[in-house]
C-alpha cells in the first residue's frame, strides 16, 4: 500500500501536494516531518489507513530494541513480502508490514507462525519504518553485532593491524586446520570478537546453502554477500574499521602471508558443521580500498552426489550409465567455470566398481575426497602438472583415470594415447556446449582421426534454479508459447519427437517462507553428444560445429536448451530458466 496514495484517494491530500510531498522526502527530511508541514499528522493518516483494513498502526521511530527478534523472520522473507518483526509480546509475534493487499504476505505469515508455533499481529507501518528495520537486519544483530562491540571495546591503535599473536600462529603450522562451527564459538582463540565474526559469517553461509562468500571493501564499509542458488546477495556488512582483521583472521585460518597485500593468494581450510567435514577454498584478491576474499564452499557430502541427485533423469540417466560399461575410451564433461562439471564427474566415478579396478585422479585442486580412488594433487610450481602426472599415472596400472581438465595439446594428446591403449579416461574441457568439444580439441592439435575411435562421449552441462516443493504455479502453455516449442524441436526426427513428454503446461515461481524466491538449490540441464559411425565421418571429413550438431540432431541428440524445456514441463525448473541457455527462446511477454 502507498500511505500517500491512499491519502489522496481519500481525499485528504491532493495530487500536486503528493508530488511535492514525494520531491521533499530525504534521509534529513523524514515523511512524518513533511506530512507536519502540510498540517497533516502521520500518525493520524497512518491509523486511517489502518482502519480501513481493519489493521491497527503503528509509527516505530527506532528498529527494534531486543534483535533476537530478527530470528523469527529470515531477512529475504521480510524484502520479499514486506513485513518485518518488532516484538514478541504475551507470547505473539508482532509484525509490521507496508502492504495490506498483498494475500501472499499473510499466507506466508500463517506458514511462520506455524513453524515457529507462535501467534502474530500484524501492524501497518510506514515504508520509511520498513526500511529502517531492514537496515538493522544488515547490521548484523546477534552474535556479529556482539562481537563488533567487543571488538571495539576492545580495540587499541595497534588492533586495527590485526597481526596474529603468538599463540594464533602456532596453531595454523603443521596439519590442516579444522574449526568446529556447530557451537556458539569457534574451536580456536574462543575469546576473539573478529574469530566470533568470522565463525558467523561462515555458519551463516553453510546453513543459507551458500556456494560461495565475497568479503569486498568499499570506501565505507565492507560487504559480505553469500551466492544461493547462483545468484549473490549482499546478507550484512560490516564497519571498515575490522576489515583488515577479518580478512588477517581468514588469512591464517588459510595458512597464506599475512604480509602480502600486492598480489592475489590462494589456499584453504577446513570446518566441521553437523558432523560435515565442509572445506573452504580462499582466494585473495587486491583492490583499490584493500583485499577482497572469495570463498568457495565444498560440501564433502557432494563428493556422495548421484546421477539422479545431480539432474539426469529418463533416456539422460541410461545412457550415461551405459557409455560408462565402456572398457575404453574418453568421456568430457563441457562447460564453463562454476557449472557443476566436477560434481557431475564424482556422481559418475561413485558408480564405477573401484573395489576390482585401478582408479586414480588428477585434479587441482583437490576437492572431495573419493573412497577407493588415489587422487593427487598438481603442484604447476613444481613441474607437476597433469601432462607430467598422466605420464606418471600410465606406469602406475590404471583401469580409470579422471583428469581434471583438458586445457592444453600435451594433456589432449597423453589422454587420448591413454584411452587408446586401453584406459577409461574421463576429464573436462572448457567449451560453451558438447559439439564444440570437438573443433577444441582439433585446436589444440589432436589429431581428428584419432579423435573419432577414442571419444565415447560429450557431456556438456548448465546449472539452473530447482523449484521449491510447494513454490510453483503452474500455468497452460498456448498459443506462441506453443508455436515456439515447436520450432525448438522441428529439427529432431519424428521418432525423437515422440518421445517428448506433452506441451501441457509450465511453471512459475510462487514465493513461500521457506524459499522466498520460489527456488531451493539447482539442479543441472544436459546435452549428450554420443560417437556413432555418422558422427566419426563428420569428425574426419569436416568437423565443424554446424555439422557435427545435425549428425548429432539426427540421432536424437537434446540440447541443454531443450532438456531444460523438458525439466520444466516436469515441473523441476522454472519456466524462465529456459531462457538462460543459448539465448532467448521467450519474450518478456510470453515469460510474464
Amino acid at each position: 500500500m502507498n500511505l500517500l496514495g491512499y491519502l489522496v484517494d481519500k481525499g485528504l491530500l491532493s495530487a500536486s501536494d503528493r508530488k511535492a510531498i514525494e520531491a521533499d522526502v530525504t534521509a534529513e527530511k523524514p515523511l512524518a516531518d513533511v506530512l507536519a508541514a502540510h498540517g497533516i499528522s502521520l500518525e493520524s493518516a497512518l491509523a486511517e489507513a489502518g482502519k480501513a483494513y481493519g489493521l491497527p498502526s503503528r509509527i516505530l521511530g527506532e528498529p527494534p530494541a531486543a534483535q533476537e527478534v530478527f530470528s523469527y523472520i529470515p531477512i529475504d522473507s521480510a524484502r520479499h513480502y514486506g513485513f518485518v518483526p518488532l516484538a514478541v509480546v504475551n507470547g505473539a509475534l508482532e509484525v509490521g508490514i507496508t502492504d495490506p493487499d498483498n494475500i501472499e504476505a499473510f499466507d506466508a505469515l500463517q506458514f511462520i507462525s506455524g513453524k515457529i508455533g507462535m501467534p502474530y499481529v500484524i501492524f501497518l507501518i510506514t515504508k520509511q519504518d520498513f526500511d529502517r528495520v531492514i537496515d538493522a537486519y544488515q547490521n548484523l544483530p546477534g552474535e556479529v553485532g556482539k562481537a563488533l562491540s567487543e571488538y571495539e571495546m576492545a580495540a587499541k591503535p595497534s588492533s586495527v593491524d590485526a597481526r596474529p599473536s603468538p599463540d594464533a600462529s602456532a596453531q595454523t603450522e603443521g596439519s590442516e586446520e579444522m574449526l568446529n562451527l556447530t557451537g556458539p564459538h569457534e574451536a580456536l582463540k574462543e575469546d576473539a570478537p573478529v574469530t566470533k565474526i568470522v565463525s558467523t559469517i561462515l555458519r551463516y553461509a553453510i546453513e543459507g546453502h551458500s556456494s560461495d562468500v565475497h568479503i569486498e571493501p568499499t570506501p565505507t564499509k565492507t560487504r559480505v554477500r553469500f551466492r544461493m542458488d547462483g545468484e549473490l546477495h549482499t546478507s550484512l556488512e560490516l564497519p571498515t574499521k575490522v576489515h583488515e582483521a577479518v580478512i588477517a583472521r581468514i588469512k591464517i585460518l588459510a595458512k597464506l602471508r599475512l604480509d602480502e597485500k600486492r598480489k592475489p593468494q590462494d589456499g584453504r581450510f577446513s570446518a566441521t558443521v553437523d558432523k560435515r567435514k565442509i572445506d573452504f577454498r580462499v582466494s585473495t584478491f587486491p583492490t583499490e580500498y584493500g583485499e577482497k576474499i572469495v570463498m568457495r564452499i565444498l560440501d564433502q557430502s557432494d563428493a556422495t552426489a548421484t546421477l539422479e541427485s545431480v539432474g539426469f533423469t529418463g533416456e539422460h540417466l541410461a545412457e550415461v550409465r551405459e557409455m560408462m560399461k565402456v572398457p575404453y575410451g574418453i568421456i568430457l564433461i563441457a562447460g564453463p567455470t562454476g557449472s557443476g562439471k566436477s560434481t557431475t564427474l564424482f556422481a559418475m566415478l561413485s558408480e564405477l566398481d573401484r573395489e576390482t579396478a585401478n582408479v586414480v585422479s588428477l585434479e587441482d585442486p583437490v576437492e572431495y575426497e573419493i573412497t577407493g580412488v588415489a587422487q593427487s594433487q598438481m603442484r604447476p610450481e613444481i613441474g607437476y602438472t597433469f601432462a607430467s602426472g598422466l605420464r606418471s599415472v600410465l606406469r602406475q596400472d590404471p583401469d580409470i583415470i579422471m583428469v581434471g581438465e583438458i586445457r592444453d595439446k600435451e594433456t589432449a594428446v597423453l589422454a587420448v594415447q591413454a584411452a587408446l591403449t586401453g584406459h577409461l579416461v574421463f576429464s573436462t574441457i572448457h567449451t560453451n556446449t558438447a559439439v564444440g568439444a570437438i573443433p577444441r580439441l582439433i585446436d589444440m592439435g589432436v589429431d581428428p582421426f584419432l579423435i573419432a575411435p577414442t571419444l565415447v562421449a560429450v557431456i556438456g552441462q548448465r546449472l539452473v534454479r530447482r523449484l521449491c516443493d510447494g513454490g510453483k504455479t503452474p500455468f497452460p502453455i498456448k498459443g506462441s508459447v506453443k508455436e515456439l516449442l515447436d520450432r525448438e524441436f522441428a529439427d529432431l526426427p519424428l521418432e525423437y519427437r515422440n518421445k517428448l513428454p506433452p506441451f501441457k503446461e509450465f511453471y512459475h515461481t510462487k514465493p513461500t517462507a521457506e524459499c522466498p524466491n520460489g527456488t531451493r538449490g539447482r539442479t543441472a540441464v544436459f546435452e549428450i553428444l554420443r560417437m556413432n559411425k555418422e558422427l566419426e565421418q563428420v569428425v574426419l571429413t569436416e568437423p565443424v560445429e554446424e555439422k557435427i550438431y545435425a549428425a548429432a540432431r539426427m540421432t536424437g541428440m537434446l540440447t541443454m536448451r531443450d532438456d531444460a524445456v523438458v525439466k520444466a514441463l516436469a515441473g523441476e525448473i522454472p519456466f524462465e530458466e529456459i531462457n538462460t541457455l543459448g539465448g532467448e527462446l521467450f519474450s518478456e511477454e510470453e515469460l510474464s
